[in-house]
């Protein structure tokens, strides 16, 4: 059985998950101990805000099933927020708001950001470290902070790239943005072919060293060039804890690289992002393109891929959710899910009901051998996505 076959044998997702660990199918052996923060760095303020109205919900641990994240100790939420677009201030702060408390009483703990998500760069860390200021200050110890390095978000060359100067600069930055002492996942955001690698390992090494990051994460990194980190952070006693690939019905890629097998193979946690094909996955594009919608206004989606092809291969997925009773984008965020290898998915939203919509995924049966089949046979790697 290949590991794109494993689903989650039970009656709903949610269960299968909050049974026990996701069975990653760690090989490797763990280093004895992480570095641990420096001491004396101030702990968060556990005394609530009295400006703020907020207070979680009660049950958020019971709604959000939690997966193991490949060998290491920590637990990641099914679905991860990602604040990668709509979280900068040409939208509406309250919304951005409400989006991100609904998150976390919904359990997801794992909200992921980078050093050039806004627009501009740095604006959606910014937001986090004011609502971390204003609501969530005294749950700090409940999330798992991430953020990334090495896209270029200016023209100076130390802006950019894998060396340790751009990472450990870029990630200073974000610690003041974020009004956090750490952030428990920094990643390299790309691999740099112009820095020697071990360099930017050795950044990632620094940054938990000094307590600055808990784990090292690697994100869009090659295959082969995922190997070759993941061994030299495991020989500087620093662990690789996660890749972050993108993955979708429509784009495969990490089933053709090699990397799913990879992951269990080197032991590190797969977080997915753009499960939903940055909205091709969605009952969105099935007749026309809406007005403003992301193809027409989003550097990464271009509405010449809206064609006949793609209508009718997402169409033909709709109908096998529609005979689910779920949603497209449901359907598609619970496929990526199947994999015990995937620990969680990234998602985003606009509006606080399009999260709640999409987490409630997790509620519906797991897909048959049968619906896994008619997916493969509509769902083709690169539909609509110029790959």
């Amino acid at each position: 059985m290949s590991i794109t076959d494993r689903a989650v044998p039970t009656e709903n997702l949610r269960d299968a998950m909050n049974r026990g660990s996701n069975d990653a199918g760690c090989t490797v052996t763990r280093a004895a101990t992480l570095p641990v923060p420096v001491a004396g760095r101030t702990p968060p303020d556990h005394v609530k805000n009295p400006m703020s109205e907020y207070t979680p919900a009660e049950d958020r641990y019971r709604r959000m099933p939690y997966r193991r994240t490949g060998c290491s100790g920590l637990d990641l939420p099914a679905f991860s927020f990602g604040l990668w677009q709509k979280f900068g201030p040409e939208h509406p702060y309250e919304t951005r708001r409400e989006i991100v408390l609904r998150a976390f009483d919904l359990g997801i703990t794992h909200f992921d950001n980078a050093d050039r998500y806004g627009p501009p760069a740095r604006a959606a860390q910014r937001f986090f470290g004011d609502l971390l200021a204003r609501d969530l200050r005294p749950y700090r110890d409940e999330l798992i902070l991430s953020t990334k390095a090495g896209n270029a978000i200016g023209p100076s060359p130390h802006r950019k790239g894998g060396s340790r100067k751009s990472l450990l600069a870029s990630l200073d930055q974000s610690l003041g943005d974020l009004g956090t002492d750490y952030v428990d996942i920094f990643y390299s955001h790309r691999a740099d072919p112009d820095t020697p690698l071990e360099e930017t390992v050795g950044a990632l090494v620094t940054a938990v060293q000094q307590g600055k990051a808990l784990y090292a994460g690697i994100s869009n990194y090659p295959p082969d060039r995922t190997h070759d980190a993941a061994t030299l952070l495991r020989q500087a006693g620093v662990p690789l804890l996660v890749h972050q690939p993108r993955y979708s019905i429509f784009d495969r890629s990490v089933e053709q690289n090699g990397l799913l097998k990879l992951a269990a193979e080197d032991g590190f946690g797969l977080v997915v992002y753009s499960p939903l094909a940055q909205g091709l996955l969605t009952d969105k594009y099935l007749v026309d393109i809406p007005v403003n919608a992301r193809a027409t206004t989003s550097a990464f989606r271009s509405p010449e891929v809206i064609d006949d092809t793609y209508r009718r291969r997402a169409a033909a997925l709709n109908k096998i959710a529609e005979a689910r009773g779920q949603s497209l984008a449901q359907l598609a965020l619970q496929w990526v899910l199947r994999l015990p290898v995937v620990t969680s998915a990234l998602i985003g939203a606009s509006t606080v009901a399009q999260l709640d919509h999409n987490v409630r995924a997790l509620d519906f049966p797991s897909l048959t051998k049968v619906e896994l089949a008619l997916i493969n046979e509509h769902g083709l790697h690169g539909t609509g996505l110029r790959l």
